[in-house]
């Protein structure tokens, strides 16, 4: 019995070894890498095995028959394959197509600084960055300026980049363009942004090669997206050297709605007893500031977001007239200015999303020029060339736009939008009672597509189309960008496009028989973002197309370009609780535009611009410490001015201003005050009181030049910000960390 036990169970044996069909094989991706851990199985059998470190995987079946084997690993797509189970050896190899992935796919960085959104790895800066950058004061401009691509021009506001005067950079929020988003141009003083870094969860700095969806800038776009709904409900105030502010954010109870306010009041009197400043102001500058705002989260996961601000401000300040030496110019102005922003981000199901903006802004100034004698009255001297400074200007200045995006996955992450944007545009001016009226209806149609080919290789393509009825023109805008993963966190990027923008109003009350003025750029990177760590190289070649030239009449003849190369280090590894950038831009641009009588380098361009921020953060004091040095050398300068024996206008006098130097610091001390969260700030801008000169301003005769500076060596800010709900504190501290 013993051995027929024995002989039937080697009979099972063999006959079960004969049933069973041996199968092998490897497997690896597109490019021959090997795969460890991918699951090779029989479909609809426990049968099955798994790839090793050397990719090479072997299993036996049961099965008979025609079968469906399947091969799957996380990142790649799966792969099925009729194979047929004869009890003979298989040997089959495999070649998985990588999965296309948000968070491992390649990012088109090229021309573009983003921040606010961590994981596609091309974060550069964060709220708590402009709110901490050494000197800044916490305006979004400033610590732009601290990037590569952007000039230290400080006589008027904007941003100057890559060669492009300050009105070729727009601003949006939500998506829609903001129409004034500085406070009122002052001859000479460059005035601060309008809104506070606080509102926007995240930001893109395009220096160049942006999104179809954004048109008339001819060099850069800053694209803000403001915050959702906040963490909860807070109070929130503020004394400052400046200002006084207070405010309230209530969030509901089931977290699917808020609404807030903020008032601010600015009066710099006290500060102008301590800090002499180099004009006289007759009218202390005075600011108020209103806000509002609510959101609601849709059934779907979509938001509705409202934002509404207002603001009044005034000034008037007189300096010694350039032409006399007893006479002063008066300078006064007074703003109102109202912003409404409304925006709906909605889901609407298999893949397509909605995004529809909505805003309206309303500007008005008005200006009073005059000359003054030295008792500070109104004159006429008789003197024409004086007298013409006399003027009055009533300017109101109204946007109202509707913005329609549609954003549609389809495949992967593959995304195509497409949609349409409307703007009308009322300029009015009374400029010494001559009332002048530009209207303007402005359609735009944009398509898009995000083509992710592999985790390793992504497109973005688009066009854009604009037509103006005050000029009754049309334009094609194509775009394109190109990304290549080349490693571990690395990255090169390319990017092409045409970009318009109108002619400035200024240059529109002249005449209206304009064309839209033109840039194309090109643009390569590299780029390769760790954590903690950040290089970034670029260079960049920009051309210039039918620039507004104002002689012998107003055309679009204008020509130019500008090249040039960036880098960039963000460092927070190197030296624990330290972190650091340093930017560098070499630019080299000339125009021919305005009333230039030959192709010039233009004034607001420095060669070689740079920057290094550091921030270091104390926990146990609970202290940061921040400080910005920036340096520029020399910009042009020139007196063009017209030669009535020759019938053109010619350069009197040129030359270059000196290098630029600025040292900004500013500390923030994280405490308790009054059983609030409280931080106590304090700023000082040009710590060292270097020598600054902007430009100069020429005399009639060409005689005499004055240096164009700041009207104090330096700024000084002290300011408590209290909050009660909220511990802002702990984010200062965990950005540090």
């Amino acid at each position: 019995m013993k051995y027929l036990v024995i002989l039937l169970s080697s009979l099972l044996l063999v006959l079960a070894s004969k049933a069973q069909t041996k199968i092998s094989g490897t497997v690896r991706d597109m490019k021959s890498h090997i795969i460890a851990g991918a699951s090779i199985q029989i479909k609809g059998s426990y049968d099955g095995g798994v790839s090793d470190s050397t990719s090479h995987f072997n299993f036996k079946s049961f099965e008979k028959g025609i079968q469906t084997i399947v091969i799957s690993n996380i990142g790649y797509k799966a792969v099925e394959q009729i194979i047929e189970l004869k009890g003979e050896p298989i040997e089959i190899n495999f070649a998985l197509k990588e999965e296309v992935s948000e968070l491992k796919a390649v990012v088109v960085t090229a021309g573009s600084f983003e921040a606010g959104d961590k994981k596609r790895a091309a974060t550069v800066l964060n709220t708590l960055d402009v709110l901490t950058t050494g000197g800044a004061n916490a305006d979004i401009t400033s610590v732009l300026k601290t990037l590569p691509g952007a000039q230290q021009v400080g006589d008027q506001e904007g941003l100057f980049v890559r060669g492009g005067a300050g009105y070729e950079a727009k601003q949006f929020i939500d998506g829609t363009l903001v129409n004034n988003p500085y406070y009122s141009s002052v001859p000479d003083i460059a005035q601060r942004g309008r809104f506070s870094p606080n509102l926007f969860k995240g930001t893109v700095f395009s220096t160049g090669g942006y999104s179809a969806l954004y048109g008339q800038a001819l060099s850069s776009a800053v694209i803000l997206e403001s915050i959702d709904l906040p963490d909860q409900s807070q109070v929130n105030a503020s004394i400052s050297t400046v200002f006084l502010g207070v405010g309230l954010q209530e969030l509901a109870k089931k977290k699917k709605s808020s609404w807030g306010f903020n008032y601010g009041y600015t009066n710099v009197w006290p500060y102008f007893q301590i800090v002499k400043q180099g004009v006289d102001y007759f009218r202390i500058p005075e600011f108020h500031t209103a806000d509002a705002n609510f959101r609601i989260k849709t059934k779907s996961g979509g938001i509705i977001k409202y934002y509404t601000t207002f603001s009044h401000n005034q000034l008037g300040l007189r300096r010694p007239d350039i032409d006399s030496l007893i006479l002063k110019d008066a300078f006064g102005l007074t703003n109102y200015n109202w912003y409404n922003n409304l925006s709906w981000r909605e889901n609407l199901g298999n893949g397509w999303k909605m995004n529809l903006g909505l805003s309206y802004s309303t500007d008005h100034n008005d200006i009073h020029q005059n000359i003054q004698n030295q008792q500070n009255q109104n004159i006429m001297t008789g003197i024409s060339y004086i007298d013409a400074k006399n003027f009055t200007l009533e300017n109101k200045n109204d946007l109202s736009q509707i913005k329609l995006v549609f954003d549609k996955r389809i495949s992967g992450i593959s995304v195509i939008r497409f949609g349409s944007e409307y703007m009308y545009a009322y300029n009015k001016n009374i400029y010494n009672g001559l009332n002048t009226l530009l209207k303007d209806n402005f359609l735009a149609s944009f398509a898009e597509a995000d083509l992710y080919i592999t985790n390793a290789l992504a497109l973005k393509t688009g066009v854009r189309l604009e037509q103006s009825s005050l000029l009754n023109k049309v334009n094609i805008a194509p775009r394109l960008s190109l990304a290549y993963k080349l490693g571990n966190a690395a990255q090169m990027s390319m990017a092409y496009g045409d970009f318009y923008q109108k002619p400035e109003n200024t240059q529109l009350l002249y005449t209206t028989n304009l064309g839209y003025t033109k840039a194309t750029h090109y643009i390569v990177n590299y780029m390769k973002v760790t954590t903690l760590q950040t290089f970034r190289v670029e260079a960049f070649y920009k051309k210039y197309n039918d620039l507004v030239k104002t002689f012998p009449m107003y055309n679009n003849n204008g020509t130019g370009d500008a090249k040039g190369i960036e880098l960039f280090w963000r460092d927070k590894k190197t030296i624990k609780g330290m972190d650091y950038w340093i930017s560098y831009s070499y630019l080299d641009t000339k125009r021919d535009y305005l009333n230039y009588p030959q192709i010039l380098q233009p004034n607001f361009a420095a060669n070689h611009t740079a920057s290094f921020v550091l921030k270091k953060f104390y926990t146990k004091l609970n202290t940061g410490f921040n400080f910005t040095y920036t340096y520029a050398t020399g910009r042009p300068y020139y007196d063009i001015r017209y030669n009535a024996s020759a019938l053109k206008y010619a350069i009197a006098d040129q030359g270059k201003t000196i290098d630029y130097h600025n040292l900004g610091f500013s500390m923030n001390w994280l405490t308790n005050v009054f059983k609030s969260y409280a931080v106590v700030v304090a700023s000082v801008t040009n710590v060292l009181g270097s020598n600054q000169v902007f430009g100069y301003n020429y005399s009639n005769n060409g005689q005499h030049k004055e240096a164009i500076t700041p009207v104090a060596p330096r700024f000084f800010f002290l300011g408590v910000f209290l909050s009660w709900g909220v511990d802002r504190r702990q984010d200062a501290i965990n950005n540090n960390l």
